[in-house]
C-alpha cells in the first residue's frame, strides 16, 4: 500500500481547500476529488476515474457517503478507506424536505445567503465558529458554487441505506467524527464501526463537522499513525493493527 495514491473526497460545499491543513500527512500521491454527478452512483464513478491504480479513500461527509458506493462496486480497487463526519444511513424526510428547500433558495439567487445563515452554522462545533474556520468554509462554498450546489443536493437525495452492506468491507476502516457535531452525532460513526469488520472509532471531543478545517492536527495525527499502521502490516492477516 506504500505506493497507492490517496483520493480525498470531499464534502457538500467543499473543495480540495479541505485538506490543506493534513495533506502533508498523507505522504504520498493525493487525487482530490469533488463530488458533481447528479447521483450517488455518479459521484462513485467520478472517484473510480480519478486514479487507474488502487488506492486509500478518505472521504468527509457526501465524500464519505460516495466511499461507501464505491466499496460496493468497485471493492478490488480500495486498499483502505477513512471515513469521517458521515451518516450510512438513508436520506431522512426532513433531510429530503431540507435539501428541497436549500435547492428552492439556491434558484431563487440565495446561494450566498444560505452558505452564511443556514450552512455555516452547522459546519463547526459552534454555530459562531472563529473567523478563520468561517472564511475557509465560505470561501469553498464561494468556489464551489450554486450549480454544483444543486447537483450535489439532488445526488443527496439518491442515497440509499448503506449499513446493510457494510458486513462486506473487507479492507482496513477508520472512522472519524466529533462530539459536536449536529450533522452528524457520534452514534452515526458507532453504527458504521460497528458494522464494518475491524473498524477502527475515534470521537474527537467538543469537535463539529468541518474536522480537518476545526482539529487538523488531531486528523493528521489519526491518518498518519493509522496509514503507517497499514502499510507496515500489508500482507498481514490481521491489517493496520494497533501499536
Amino acid at each position: 500500500m506504500t505506493d497507492d495514491p490517496v483520493v480525498t473526497v470531499s464534502g457538500m460545499l467543499c473543495d480540495a481547500g479541505l485538506w490543506d491543513d493534513v495533506r502533508p500527512a498523507l505522504g504520498q500521491a493525493v487525487v482530490d476529488v469533488v463530488p458533481t454527478g447528479p447521483s450517488i452512483g455518479d459521484m462513485a464513478e467520478e472517484v473510480l476515474a480519478s486514479t487507474d491504480r488502487p488506492f486509500v479513500l478518505i472521504g468527509l461527509s457526501l465524500g464519505a457517503i460516495v466511499g461507501f458506493e464505491v466499496l460496493r462496486r468497485a471493492p478490488e480497487r480500495v486498499r483502505a478507506f477513512a471515513a469521517m463526519s458521515t451518516n450510512a444511513g438513508a436520506p431522512t424526510p426532513a433531510q429530503l424536505d431540507g435539501w428541497a428547500r436549500l435547492d428552492a433558495r439556491t434558484v431563487d439567487g440565495e446561494f450566498t445567503a444560505l452558505v452564511h445563515d443556514t450552512v455555516l452554522p452547522t459546519m463547526f462545533a459552534s454555530p459562531e465558529p472563529p473567523a478563520e474556520h468561517a472564511r475557509r468554509f465560505t470561501d469553498m462554498a464561494a468556489r464551489v458554487g450554486p450549480r454544483v450546489l444543486r447537483r450535489q443536493l439532488a445526488a443527496q437525495a439518491t442515497r440509499t441505506d448503506a449499513v446493510p452492506r457494510l458486513a462486506d468491507v473487507t479492507v482496513p476502516t477508520l472512522v472519524l467524527g466529533g462530539t459536536a457535531d449536529a450533522l452528524c452525532p457520534p452514534a452515526f460513526h458507532t453504527t458504521i464501526a460497528d458494522a464494518v469488520p475491524g473498524a477502527e472509532l475515534h470521537l474527537l471531543p467538543g469537535a463539529g463537522h468541518l474536522l480537518p478545517v476545526e482539529r487538523p492536527a488531531e486528523v493528521a495525527d489519526h491518518l498518519t499513525d493509522w496509514l503507517t499502521r497499514c502499510r507496515t502490516a500489508k500482507g498481514s492477516p490481521h491489517p493496520c493493527p494497533r501499536s
